[in-house]
């Protein structure tokens, strides 16, 4: 089971959609290289896993034993499902400012089943989970697309931290303590 990692009192959460191999076998989420092209744009923000916190929507890695060996595969609805009795009262606990989805996937669970990550990422919504909620393209899709011509869309996912960051940050200043109401929209468009 990979829990998730960093500051449990950070303003900011990082949801990806779930473990891969490597996560499955530290119980660590995203410390492959899609974790540390994140870490890189982390670092890039100034940040660390240790001003965030990280987790997935599934806390196990989903795998397809067909051939032998586990591949990889999407969570079914079933485990998503299963999951988000962990995944709820995990971020009410935490409480953060801000939820930024790691990818579509994780855009699905949390925001709406029509999410379409290459029109909205980077929109704030409001959420129940957060005072407010967005999500960026998943590193993994990023190293996909990338080449020497063409970053693959690591300035976006820079970007959508650094939205997602300063954000959260002014949603606990304005935030009076004992109050986890929602943001207006107009705390969210400033």
């Amino acid at each position: 089971m990979v829990f998730g990692e960093g500051n449990p009192a950070a303003p900011l959460v990082l949801v990806g959609e779930g473990p891969g191999e490597q996560e499955d076998q530290t119980g660590r989420p995203f410390v492959g290289r899609a974790g540390q092209l994140l870490d890189r744009a982390l670092l890039d923000n100034g940040l660390t896993r240790e001003h965030v916190y990280i987790c997935n929507t599934v806390k196990c890695r989903a795998a397809d034993w067909s051939s032998g060996r586990p591949r990889n595969r999407a969570p079914e609805e079933s485990e998503v499902s299963a999951c988000r009795r962990w995944l709820l009262p995990q971020l009410a606990i935490i409480a953060p400012q801000v939820v930024l989805c790691v990818g579509a996937p994780s855009a699905k669970n949390l925001i709406r089943k029509d999410f379409r990550i290459t029109a909205e990422r980077g929109k704030l919504f409001k959420s129940e989970l957060a005072r407010a909620i967005l999500a960026t393209l998943h590193p993994a899709y990023i190293l996909r697309q990338q080449s020497q011509t063409n970053d693959g869309g690591y300035g976006l996912l820079v970007a959508d931290i650094a939205k997602a960051w300063s954000t959260a940050v002014r949603l606990a200043e304005r935030q009076p303590s004992g109050s986890p109401a929602p943001a207006s929209q107009f705390e969210l468009e400033i």
